[in-house]
């Protein structure tokens, strides 16, 4: 069975050498490469690949809400994600985005590989660091949660819109991202700071960057 792969990531170096790496394997085909999450949804909506391997740090739309739409869209593809970020926050995420695997980049390639084949024969895979904090429950997989902060009390659009505020992003920026009006925008910036108990823009900024909720 031939597998195809649509592979996203804004690093060339990256896309060249998973790319090609991919590229090599018998049973692989690399259908594209692209460089930002807007890019990836738009080929996975075009190409209807079998996986999307999808890095999480990446300009524009961010990761998780194109794997969400990517889901949403074509739900036969399988989601991959290749990242160097393992936080709590993160695998919660993609466990939200119906990610069937989590790879980290320290893995092996053989561990990529086989990660790309379990999830195209109907399987999971995650690295060895998050299948340690993981629990598999009657309806689905979750995070073992050993403490509890502020953060997780946001939901995954607030997260999103306070990633893009502590980016820089105006609510006007923001609303077009995400195609939400920039009430709507306001509401959830509103929400974030009555949640957190910041009320200035700047220290929500340096509450993302701290805790780890400024990157994807």
């Amino acid at each position: 069975m031939l597998i195809r792969i649509l592979l996203a990531d804004d690093h060339a170096l990256i896309r060249s050498a998973v790319g090609d790496l991919l590229a090599n394997q018998a049973q692989f085909e690399v259908v594209a490469r692209v460089a930002d999450a807007k890019s990836a949804l738009d080929k996975t909506i075009e190409l209807k690949p079998d996986v999307l391997l999808l890095d999480i740090d990446m300009p524009g739309l961010v990761s998780f809400e194109a794997a969400r739409e990517a889901h949403r869209l074509c739900p036969s593809t399988k989601i991959v994600f290749l990242s160097a970020f393992s936080h709590d926050r993160y695998i919660e995420q993609a466990l939200a985005a119906h990610a069937s695997a989590y790879v980290t980049k320290s893995a092996s390639p053989e561990e990529l590989i086989a990660a790309i084949h379990s999830v195209a024969n109907g399987g999971t895979y995650f690295s060895p660091e998050i299948v340690a904090r993981l629990v598999v429950e009657s309806d689905g997989v979750r995070l073992i949660r050993e403490g509890h902060t502020r953060g997780v009390t946001l939901t995954d659009r607030e997260v999103e819109v306070l990633r893009y505020v502590s980016r820089g992003l105006s609510k006007k920026e923001i609303a077009g991202i995400l195609n939400l009006s920039v009430r709507t925008i306001d509401t959830h910036v509103r929400n974030v700071m009555d949640k957190l108990g910041i009320h200035d823009r700047v220290e929500l900024a340096r509450y993302a960057i701290r805790e780890g909720l400024s990157e994807p």
